[in-house]
């Protein structure tokens, strides 16, 4: 198996019982080597469990992201909304160096009442400010990793998420193809489909390292509905065919698992991924 290719759970795993500063000890023996901490309900992670998790990681080679808190638009019409917005993003690049985390992922914000012009214009301010207070503080060991999202709603196409990975240093996106099959009203069928994604992405930005989410998702017109576990082949998007292609590239790739069965259905994409 390429070494530069990871499976993991976004979150903590179903059948683990312990702490989660010991996490990586039950990845590991279940054969997984990434983990995606989940601050989804605000960061309420301290410094001494941040950095006992970082060593049990690094003590069994498992990488580690961070998916931010759900509370964030750096795209409101509200102030406020976007002055607590930043705050949980620097709660969340300052919690994310206790654990060493190589990507923050967060969803960028809905678009409200504004065009995605001027959504995209207010992301850009925000995250302007944002950038400023990060380097105030002293905070150097981050990636912010804005999502592509899955309600056609939010702020976060891929061409959106590329034209703010390109207009900042420290940002890199997370490609949640789910959310895309679903924004995108069931657009991913092929490997030739996963392959204008990744042709895309290093084209306009360069690809050495993609992080990256899967499940099968339910959706509507209006886009994501309800994730749904690997197994289930009434939903996409496939599989199959993203494994292809990733064992025929040459990027590092970490793929984190968000369907219902987190930890057990990484084990089975693993899994169908050494087969191939």
């Amino acid at each position: 198996m390429k070494p530069e290719v990871r499976f993991g759970p976004a979150g903590r795993p179903i059948g683990y019982k312990g702490k989660t500063e010991y996490v990586c000890d039950y990845l590991k023996e279940i054969g997984l080597d990434a983990f995606e901490y989940q601050a989804t309900y605000g960061v309420k992670l301290s410094k001494q469990p941040g950095l006992a998790l970082a060593k049990n990681a690094l003590k069994n080679d498992v990488l580690i992201s961070m998916h931010g808190p759900y509370y964030i638009n750096m795209c409101s019409q509200k102030e406020e909304t976007i002055k607590n917005s930043i705050k949980r993003l620097i709660q969340s690049a300052s919690a994310g160096e206790w654990i060493n985390a190589y990507r923050i992922v967060f969803h960028m914000g809905f678009y409200t009442k504004y065009s995605p012009e001027e959504a995209m214009k207010k992301c850009k301010e925000s995250i302007e400010t944002l950038l400023e207070k990060v380097e105030s503080l002293g905070i150097k060991n981050y990636t912010f990793a804005p999502e592509t999202t899955g309600k056609k709603s939010q702020f976060g196409s891929l061409d959106e998420l590329i034209n703010i990975c390109q207009s900042f240093d420290n940002f890199a996106p997370t490609v949640d193809f789910a959310h895309i099959h679903a924004r995108e009203g069931g657009s991913i069928k092929s490997k030739e489909d996963y392959t204008k994604i990744f042709d895309k992405i290093e084209d306009e930005i360069g690809l050495s390292v993609l992080h990256s989410h899967f499940t099968k998702i339910e959706y509507t017109d209006k886009g994501e509905r309800r994730h749904h576990v690997l197994a289930d082949d009434n939903y996409g998007p496939p599989l199959v065919p993203l494994l292809e292609l990733i064992s025929e590239c040459d990027y590092k790739v970490t793929l984190i698992c968000e369907t219902p069965l987190i930890d057990i259905d990484a084990v089975m994409m693993k899994k169908e991924f050494v087969k191939i």
